[in-house]
């Protein structure tokens, strides 16, 4: 057949005696190996069985290999032997895979023997093969094995290439023998380190940028199965397993089929990467649809695509978790019967494990299905299903002629499910990863596998509302208090949870149908509601939630939280204090659920404020608007006692405070402004500037306080000094005294989100009073992160309404990259146009900032200054992209 093209290499064999008769070798290997990796490529786009193309490569190897022995002279020591071993002992190459190699003797190599094969390494590497290899005696690789599971099941898939067959039998006797690796401690191992691993992925499936080899339901799940089995049953791959009874002929035909499957987007990930990586990223996700053959507009290829991808990583994670469970029987307990406990007439539990006691009840009563996760509720002895019942809920899922949903037995039960005290800890988890959720809801089961395009979230929308429960069920225990001080002391009280729950199980349910999912999802969950039996009150705050699930971490993020004006639209959306509670929950969770990366102290302190700020403003009435001018006094007495006490005069302070404006001290604590002042009072020379940068974390964040003479490009300057020392500005205030001087406050966090450490502390202010001296900070041309390259975020510049007309709040949206700051404040100094306040929030790859501006006039800006700054800010951000 024409991938069989390494079959041509059929040269007499002789030892090379020159460089010549070397880097001539080199060539023709080399234009060999070029012609069949093209080859391959074209029969894997002119659908040539992806498993024939794989054992082709091994294959090709295999002749490569044998054929270059002889020409280095290996042939002539009797105990040495070429193993490979690994995926290629398996007969398994992919176009990027490592070609593991083992060099087998009985006996140490001699100096002579050692140079020979150190030539045939290089060559090797010189025909840019990725080569794994080791030297080692027998008796070596069994010292090793014993103390590394990788290296023992690497040897458990040895295949002799060449060379001594004395020498590799020698090594299989020792390695199938019951002392090297017995088949329960084995198990045992390859069980804790399948777990290790699938903790990487945050143990799910559901990744936006998945693994094909290592994620959860991966390649590496079938191997594992293989591993097992081998090692205890000696089966030496799936066929063989299912002869064993472990495996039904329908089962085994799927794993075939999912391997299969997974093989097909490994391949084409290959032929489109330069270096080994089995990470489906963003970046290469269209390409690799691309040459799979899927079609149409926009993202819709990789949707599809990603979505029959995730379809294949649960079958294959669900037959791993059935068949390792029937493994854990037959090895650790040698067919010993557990301890069976009757749960009801459909139900019992077998030791940890529920079971049905009849073998069809799923298809003969679909909604007993819920009855059973309504007993993983209840029961905390209750782990996980067991084997049978996975086998039998598999089988009654695809046969199911309806939604569940659509049976009424079905929604009493799934209500009675949600109203469960400990539905969340469990049951809901495994809903989901058993396919139940989709069974029972025909919304949900269009968002499963469903794609996020950003770098905001790390899930698919269907992983993420399930985490989303998850975090939710937190909030019930105390030992959370720290990380979520308001949920904690909100959630126990909240009196009909299942209400919450719905909203959590809807507020994204409406993803990838085109339009706002938030309106789309709020329809879906009012009939949703009315359908299993809730009042219309009830269902109206489900709805309410849903459409505005998403209106807290906007107004806390991305608008002025400390603008009375804000607080009052905000509690008027709200309208009482159960939505709050309700809402902070959702709000808190949805953002854990997002990305574990996201929630931090900027983030809770921002919402607390906004809660608390809320909460009084409801209280006290929204017809009652706080006394702007009471805020103002009451924060002066207080800073000016913190003052006095540390020896400053009334009068000292007095003359100082004249210099700022009232805004000043509205939009400060009163700790700010004594730390502030005590700073400014003995900061002797006005024309240094002064920089202050917070010892304890300030709302979650470090607090940089730069005083100086006010100068066009000061805000560009200072941001641009930030960003290279990779501090990314959350906040800023920026205020200009009565005579002219900035007080502008900023708020920092380093990469990690967290506040600056000490020893930053110095060089961060040393370098700003530099900047800020000679008005130059060199930025250094950082490119945009790899991961950026490929996502098109159109630049979006948009002016809101205000209710005073004093100000101008303006919206921009655009791709985040390294100095995009500086170069809005750049422009802002360019258009004459002064920056009050800026609230900076990053998106995965999209940066959505808030400015509040005004003209040089210290007015709103005209409708022609607004379109001249919206142009520039375009054009700017745009060449810069």
């Amino acid at each position: 057949m024409a991938w069989t093209a390494m079959t041509q290499i059929q040269s007499e064999p002789h030892t090379p005696t020159s460089c010549e008769d070397t880097a001539q070798l080199l060539i023709m290997l080399k234009e060999e190996l070029e012609q069949f990796n093209d080859q391959q490529q074209l029969l894997f786009s002119q659908h040539v069985p992806v498993t024939e193309l794989v054992e082709a490569r091994a294959g090709c190897i295999d002749r490569l290999l044998r054929h270059l022995w002889p020409l280095f002279g290996l042939d002539k020591r009797d105990d040495l032997s070429l193993v490979a071993v690994g995926g290629y002992g398996r007969g398994e190459l992919h176009p990027l895979s490592d070609v593991d190699i083992l060099l087998l003797s009985t006996i140490p190599l001699d100096n002579h023997t050692g140079k020979q094969i150190s030539e045939f390494l290089t060559l090797l590497w010189d025909l840019k093969l990725e080569v794994g290899h080791s030297v080692r005696t027998v008796e070596e690789c069994i010292n090793i094995g014993l103390e590394d599971l990788t290296v023992a099941t690497n040897l458990q898939e040895a295949r002799l290439l060449c060379g001594s067959e004395d020498s590799f039998l020698q090594l299989q006797d020792q390695v199938n023998s019951g002392k090297f690796w017995p088949s329960e401690a084995f198990y045992r191992a390859k069980v804790e380190e399948q777990r290790i691993r699938h903790a990487r992925y945050h143990d799910t499936t559901y990744n936006l940028e998945p693994d094909i080899k290592s994620s959860p339901g991966g390649l590496r799940d079938i191997h594992t199965l293989s591993w097992v089995a081998r090692r205890h049953f000696g089966a030496t791959n799936l066929l063989e397993m299912s002869r064993f009874g472990f495996l039904t002929d329908a089962e085994y035909r799927e794993l075939y089929e999912c391997q299969a499957s997974l093989w097909r987007i490994r391949f084409a990930l290959h032929c489109e990467l330069k270096r080994y990586d089995n990470r489906l990223t963003f970046e290469h996700q269209a390409s690799v649809a691309q040459k799979l053959g899927y079609q149409g507009e926009g993202n819709k290829p990789v949707e599809m695509m990603m979505k029959e991808f995730y379809r294949t990583l649960r079958r294959v994670a669900e037959l791993n978790k059935m068949l390792l469970q029937l493994f854990d029987q037959a090895i650790l307990k040698n067919g010993d019967e557990l301890a069976i406990v009757d749960l009801d007439d459909d139900f019992r539990l077998v030791g940890n494990l529920i079971e049905a006691r009849k073998p069809a009840l799923f298809q003969a009563r679909p909604e007993t299905i819920l009855d059973m996760f309504l007993h993983i509720a209840g029961n905390s002895e209750i782990e996980g299903i067991s084997a049978p019942t996975l086998r039998q809920l598999r089988t009654a899922r695809r046969r199911l002629n309806r939604f569940l949903v659509d049976i009424p037995e079905a929604r009493e039960k799934f209500m009675e499910l949600v109203r469960q005290p400990n539905a969340l800890n469990k049951a809901f988890r495994l809903m989901h990863r058993h396919g139940v959720l989709a069974a029972y809801l025909p919304q949900w089961s269009q968002i499963v596998g469903q794609m996020q395009f950003d770098l905001f979230h790390v899930y698919t929308v269907d992983e993420h509302s399930v985490r989303l429960l998850k975090h939710m069920n937190k909030f019930s225990d105390p030992a959370n208090r720290e990380l979520h001080p308001i949920c904690c002391e909100v959630y126990p009280r909240i009196q009909k949870k299942e209400l919450l729950i719905l909203a959590a199980i809807f507020h994204d349910i409406a993803k990838g149908r085109g339009g706002d999912h938030s309106e789309l999802g709020a329809d879906d969950a009012y009939r949703f509601c009315l359908e299993h039996g809730l009042s219309r009150p009830e269902a109206n705050l489900v709805t309410w939630l849903v459409k505005n699930h998403l209106l807290m971490s906007v107004t806390a993020q991305r608008r002025d939280i400390y603008d009375p004006d804000v607080i009052t639209e905000f509690a008027k959306t709200v309208r009482d204090e159960e939505r709050l509670d309700y809402l902070i929950c959702l709000t808190v969770a949805d953002i854990c659920a997002t990305n574990q990366e996201l929630w931090n102290s900027w983030k809770r302190t921002l919402l607390a404020e906004l809660y608390y700020s809320s909460q009084k403003a409801l209280r006290r009435g929204l017809e009652n608007p706080p006394d702007v001018r009471e805020r103002i006094r009451h924060n002066q007495q207080m800073a000016s006692a913190l003052l006095r006490s540390q020896g400053f005069s009334q009068r000292e302070v007095d003359v100082l405070w004249q210099r700022f404006k009232a805004d000043y001290f509205l939009r400060h604590t009163h700790q700010q402004i004594a730390w502030h002042a005590e700073a400014l009072l003995k900061h002797e020379n006005p024309d240094v500037p002064l920089i202050l940068i917070s010892k304890k974390p300030t709302r979650g964040g470090t607090e940089v306080f730069v005083y100086s003479r006010d100068k066009a490009k000061l805000f560009a300057i200072v941001v641009a000094e930030l960003d290279k020392k990779n501090l990314s500005v959350h906040d800023a205030q920026i205020m200009t005294s009565k005579d002219g001087y900035t007080l502008d406050t900023f708020m920092v966090l380093d990469p990690n989100g967290d506040p600056l450490t000490d020893n930053r502390r110095t060089t961060v202010r040393d370098d700003l009073i530099h900047a800020l001296d000679t008005m130059v900070s060199v930025r250094r041309n950082k490119r945009p992160p790899r991961k950026l390259r490929h996502f098109n975020v159109k630049t979006q510049v948009d002016f809101l309404p205000t209710k005073t007309g004093k100000k101008t709040m303006m919206e921009l949206v655009a791709l985040d990259m390294p100095g995009l700051l500086a170069r809005i404040g750049s422009v802002f100094a360019d258009q004459n146009v002064s920056l009050q306040a800026a609230k900076i929030t990053t998106i995965g790859e999209r940066a959505e900032d808030f400015f509040i501006l005004v003209n040089e006039e210290g007015q709103q800006l005209s409708a022609e200054q607004e379109s001249a700054l919206k142009t520039a800010l375009i054009e700017r951000i745009d060449d810069a992209a």
